[in-house]
């Protein structure tokens, strides 16, 4: 799978588990971690938490079942699961205003994914 269909395919799995405020970022040509970063906000971290899980138990596509990384499953403030090519961020909304990831990359290409296409 390529990077940008993965990072919408993951996109639209934290849009199931009703994340909010869902924003990829373009980062190829611009960052040598990843082409793409997804961005999403939980209301609390047993919803992070959840989100997660949903990630990490998806059997729909054999890459999404093996990150590469994970960290922030203990405090489910900030969960960062990296899967190479793209890098999930899942946060509290205190933790994402606090490091503004979207201002660090204000010049990239990004794209919001709607919160109605969960329902």
């Amino acid at each position: 799978m390529d990077s940008e269909r993965l990072a919408n395919k993951l996109a639209k799995v934290i849009s199931k588990k009703v994340g909010e405020h869902i924003l990829i970022l373009d980062v190829r040509g611009t960052a040598p971690f990843a082409d793409f970063l997804v961005l999403a906000t939980a209301n609390s971290t047993v919803h992070a938490r959840a989100i997660a899980d949903a990630l990490l138990n998806d059997r729909s596509n054999s890459r999404i079942d093996k990150p590469h990384h994970i960290e922030g499953l203990e405090s489910c403030q900030w969960i960062l699961i990296d899967y190479i090519d793209v890098i999930v961020h899942i946060f509290l909304p205190e933790v994402r205003e606090f490091y503004g990831l979207e201002r660090l990359w204000g010049d990239v290409p990004r794209w919001a994914i709607e919160e109605k296409e969960s329902k």
